[in-house]
């Protein structure tokens, strides 16, 4: 049995590297070819199979380090309690059977139930072996929810893999946390991992953008199904506690539990079927966004590192600080799903199933008004603030007796701000749209709750034992939670808006009001067909400033140099010349366009009489 951490990373990457090319020579030599389609994101012909490497690379490992005598001892003892079989004879049985089943459904196509019978079949064999998530003390309930965790992150693996380097990438990050957090704890997962590891690592060489070879479902199920195996030998540690049973694995796999759920969701209120293939995952939609595709995948590999460490640190937290890293992540993961579900992949079926139905104004109301939905928020924000403004101001044992006053006067807070919040007009406000009022009356009104919170507190509970910084340090962790939610969304609103922006480059002659507000409305109206690379302006003091990120590059007099650095195919004109004191300015870029064959356009706000009669 080889135990060396090192060599078996090596063992995977090793094996890996050198076993891809060999599987990708086969697949052109043979015809194993993945060629593009509607449904698929890849535009030229690409060798398929990859994921006989990824198996290969891990099974010659986990030979190597699994003790098949304790599965069969396992299964042999009929009576008495029974001793945890070895993780790597397990799953390389369950694994095996899998890259079987994913091959052949490379080769012949497997219905999506036959597929999911499969998985369900492996699911049992690792759950009969005795391995559980431990999420419930009933034995039933638990073993029904192990079954069903081992098929979702399975499937949750099989369905990222639409986009080159993700599926490996993800599960290399998931691997890479998983094997920190066995590190100290458990000494055969953790050489597992390292294995896995080196073995997608070798093969991500040749699979990250531009790909040469795909893994096909013979990898990306044999990675979910041995991810999902690995995850649950945490929930037998016996340092783990009721909380980091359930918060540890879910944030080690958030980013493929999202993208499934939110996929999932939306084909079924779209009226589609969830196992159809299509463009609508997450890494799909941050291309809609603007990303690249290279970009968008390495998003998706940096936020699963922060889920990772994450759950590394919930592992060796207390139940009471482990909320303070919880409660941050999952929201910004909640509210990344809300942001991409807004994106429309397919417009005209868009949630159709919601449609002509008795309870579709309801359904609409909380869709596109979303108030409830920042009520929602507002409620968690409120509680983590003030549990977070505790948890800052003591420590140790001193947090384990004020835990008890903030359980205590927890409610009455929640509900002194949320009914100030209301009161004052807080969601009365639209998504997307943050003005400066809208920043001062979140700060007003966060002011209020937390001083009408002392009032209640000082009357209920006599302010007893309570301390006033704590308020303090509420109220400006109140404040700032708040206004980073909505200004999220305002911030989402306007990447799209930058990054999706295409059309005829132009410069914008004027960098004051008028220039700002025309930079919006080119912004938000695509139907321009404009893409402005900054502004000129006649004031030289401006030049290097910035409007909204769009430099002021210079001043007209430098057209030359500007239009040599920024191919352009027109100048647009901010300001209007009503009056006559911007007509030089006008006659000046008139003589600059018609000399370099550029379009000069002039952006104009009127009011006009419609002349009713």
């Amino acid at each position: 049995m080889v135990d060396h951490p090192v060599m078996l990373l090596l063992i995977g990457l090793g094996l890996s590297a050198v076993l891809t090319p060999l599987v990708r020579w086969a697949a052109l030599r043979y015809g194993w070819v993945a060629h593009p389609s509607s449904d698929r994101w890849h535009k030229k012909p690409t060798a398929l199979m990859g994921g006989i490497a990824i198996f290969g690379a891990l099974a010659i490992g986990l030979v190597l380090v699994a003790d098949f005598g304790s599965v069969v001892g396992h299964i042999l003892q009929s009576a008495g309690p029974k001793e945890a079989p070895s993780v790597a004879a397990a799953l390389l049985v369950g694994a095996s059977f899998l890259f079987g089943v994913g091959l052949f459904d490379d080769f012949r196509s497997l219905k999506p139930h036959n597929k999911l019978i499969a998985q369900i079949l492996a699911a049992a064999w690792v759950v009969f072996l005795g391995f559980r998530l431990n999420w419930f003390e009933s034995l039933t309930g638990d073993m029904m929810v192990t079954l069903l965790w081992v098929v979702g992150i399975t499937n949750a693996f099989n369905l990222i893999d639409n986009m080159d380097g993700l599926c490996a990438g993800v599960g290399l990050v998931a691997c890479l946390a998983l094997a920190v957090l066995f590190a100290p704890l458990m000494r055969e997962p953790f050489l597992i991992a390292l294995l896995l590891a080196g073995a997608m690592g070798g093969f991500l060489i040749y699979n990250f953008n531009p790909a040469r070879i795909f893994m096909g479902d013979c990898g990306s199920l044999v990675i979910g199904f041995s991810l999902s195996v690995l995850v649950l030998c945490y929930s037998a540690a016996p340092s783990a506690t009721p909380l980091t049973r359930l918060a540890v694995p879910v944030l080690l796999l958030l980013v493929p539990i999202l993208d499934t759920s939110l996929v999932t969701a939306i084909r079924l209120l779209s009226g589609r079927k969830a196992s159809m293939g299509g463009r609508d995952h997450t890494s799909h939609r941050l291309v809609l966004m603007g990303f690249t595709e290279k970009s968008a995948v390495l998003f998706l590999h940096s936020t699963g590192a922060v889920a990772g460490l994450a759950a590394v640190f919930v592992s060796r937290s207390d139940t009471m600080t482990s909320p303070a890293v919880i409660v941050p992540v999952v929201t910004a993961f909640v509210l990344m799903g809300i942001y991409l579900s807004q994106l429309r992949v397919y417009p005209e079926k868009e949630f159709s199933v919601l449609r002509d139905r008795k309870f579709t104004p309801v359904l609409l109301e909380m869709t596109y008004k979303r108030q409830l939905l920042f009520v929602m928020f507002d409620l968690m924000l409120v509680a983590f603030s003030y549990y977070l403004a505790y948890r800052l101001r003591f420590g140790g044992e001193e947090f384990a007796y004020y835990f008890r006053l903030f359980l205590n006067s927890l409610p009455a807070v929640i509900a002194c701000k949320m009914v100030v919040f209301l009161a004052l007009g807080v969601y009365r406000g639209l998504w997307g749209f943050l003005s400066t009022s809208d920043v001062f009356l979140v700060i007003k009104a966060s002011l209020a709750g937390t001083l009408l919170s002392v009032a209640a507190i000082t009357f209920i509970f006599r302010f007893e034992d309570f301390s006033k910084g704590i308020f303090v340090i509420d109220w400006l962790l109140a404040t700032g939670m708040l206004l980073g939610v909505r200004g999220s969304f305002r911030m989402f609103v306007d990447t799209q808006n930058r990054k999706t922006v295409a059309g005829d480059k132009v410069i914008i002659y004027g960098a004051g009001r008028a220039g700002e507000l025309l930079l919006r409305e080119i912004l938000n109206n695509k139907r321009l067909g404009v893409n402005p690379v900054g502004f000129v302006d006649d004031d030289a003091l401006k030049k290097g400033k910035k409007i909204q990120g769009y430099p002021i590059l210079g001043t007209f007099g430098e057209m030359d140099r500007i239009q040599a650095r920024h191919p352009l195919a027109g100048v647009v004109v901010s300001f209007n010349d009503t009056d006559g004191r911007n007509r030089s300015s006008h006659a000046l870029a008139e003589s600059f366009c018609r000399a370099h064959g550029l379009f000069l356009k002039r952006f104009r706000i009127d009011l006009k009489d419609v002349g009713l009669s």
